[in-house]
């Protein structure tokens, strides 16, 4: 299998339980199968699970689901909604950033790169981890989607007072797998530009994201990115 090569070390008790599975093995061949025929797919495949490489198991305070990587030339970097530093910041990301700027009135950076958050235990998790080159939606329904599912499950199940922050339609389907006893979810309309203006400016996820977090006697997310 060549996804076993590239799971981070932190994470193989759960990738254990998974891997044998036959959504799973059918995953692994069919992104084989992508690459053997010469498909650009994105992001690399060595950044693939890199939000799980950042954010280990145990450090998790927050997740951000998103849907699936940007389908940009140089634009998914392995972590929702953010692109490397040089990279133009795409629309969606632009008014999570104004959000941000107006929710706890600290300046926009002036670049995409959310690793600082990904460091600090915001898991920032697409739903599906791959897309064909500028085909939205092109690895839907391959298996992406069972695994992560699971992995929203187990982070529910296992772990408490971590806060769900889910962007749009899509993302709050996921919610049917959080137990919101144990933890805030957030459902807000998704920042892209067809919707942002619709209530996600003015959700202020960011803050209450923090005043949850001190609430329960966790430190708060330094949400500010240095440029």
């Amino acid at each position: 299998m060549a996804l076993l090569k590239i799971i981070p070390q932190h994470w193989t008790s759960f990738f254990k339980l998974e891997i044998n599975k036959p959504y799973f093995k059918a995953l692994d061949i069919f992104l084989n199968n992508e690459k053997q025929i010469g498909k650009t797919f994105y992001p690399f495949f060595s950044d693939i699970f890199k939000a799980l490489e950042i954010t280990a198991f145990e450090n998790i305070k927050v997740v951000i689901i998103g849907q699936d990587p940007y389908h940009g030339t140089g634009e998914a970097n392995g972590l929702s909604f953010s692109v490397n530093k040089g990279e133009k910041i795409p629309p969606s990301l632009k008014y999570i950033f104004k959000e941000l700027s107006s929710d706890i009135l600290i300046n926009s950076p002036s670049h995409g790169d959310l690793t600082k958050w990904a460091q600090q235990g915001v898991l920032l998790l697409n739903s599906i981890l791959t897309v064909i080159a500028n085909k939205p939606g092109s690895h839907q329904k391959k298996g992406w989607e069972q695994l992560t599912d699971k992995l929203i499950e187990t982070i529910s199940n296992e772990k408490e007072n971590i806060v769900f922050i889910l962007c749009g339609k899509y993302a709050q389907s996921k919610s049917v797998w959080i137990n919101e006893q144990k933890h805030l979810v957030l459902k807000v309309p998704h920042p892209s530009p067809f919707s942002a203006h619709t209530g996600f400016l003015g959700s202020k996820p960011f803050s209450k994201t923090n005043a949850y977090l001190v609430e329960k006697g966790l430190a708060p997310i330094d949400w500010q990115l240095i440029d």
